[in-house]
């Protein structure tokens, strides 16, 4: 195996780590009364940081896998968030070639409107069904943070994971699929 395609495998594993390790805090008790703010989803978050930033590095398939495992152990209704996300990814990834020229604010706003759609969505399908929801001020909550915190995800993706965007210099770029 040459060292392109185990950096690949590398920073794929990385990625489930990183979405093993957020969903373990996620449901580690550090607490037994309820938080008076919802956490933010940082499970999309670093989702959409990384398909806009390095598509290759999560494929739809692991999206799909790690999302559709988040929403089993949190006790979602399984597939739905998942299938949202998988969308949502979807889109950014066919946006991302586009995005390589414009700034940091294109990608903040084009990530802001994508995780507000999911969650839109989301509620509006679960009314249809009539399946029992949260009241909707914690999920606007939840919203806000989950935008607010893609800088600082951003950010540290880039600066200690090495998840930059790709640029059309990159030598190790040439033959990815964009």
């Amino acid at each position: 195996m040459d060292r392109q395609t185990s950096h690949l495998w590398l920073k794929r594993c990385l990625y489930v780590f990183l979405a093993l390790l957020i969903m373990f805090l996620h449901l580690l008790p550090l607490d037994t009364q309820p938080d008076r703010w919802p956490f933010p989803d940082m499970l999309i978050a670093l989702t959409f940081t990384w398909v806009l930033r390095r598509p290759e590095y999560v494929p739809i398939f692991l999206v799909a896998a790690v999302m559709l495992m988040a929403d089993l152990l949190l006790q979602r209704p399984p597939g739905l968030l998942a299938a949202l996300v998988v969308l949502g990814s979807s889109y950014l990834r066919s946006a991302a070639p586009g995005m390589r020229d414009a700034g940091f604010m294109a990608e903040w706003t084009t990530a802001a409107v994508v995780i507000a759609g999911i969650f839109i969505l989301n509620r509006v399908i679960l009314a249809i069904l009539s399946v029992q929801q949260a009241a909707l001020g914690p999920v606007v909550i939840q919203v806000v943070l989950t935008i607010a915190v893609y800088p600082l995800v951003v950010l540290l993706s880039q600066n200690v994971l090495g998840v930059r965007r790709v640029s059309v210099s990159d030598p190790d770029t040439t033959g990815a699929r964009a």
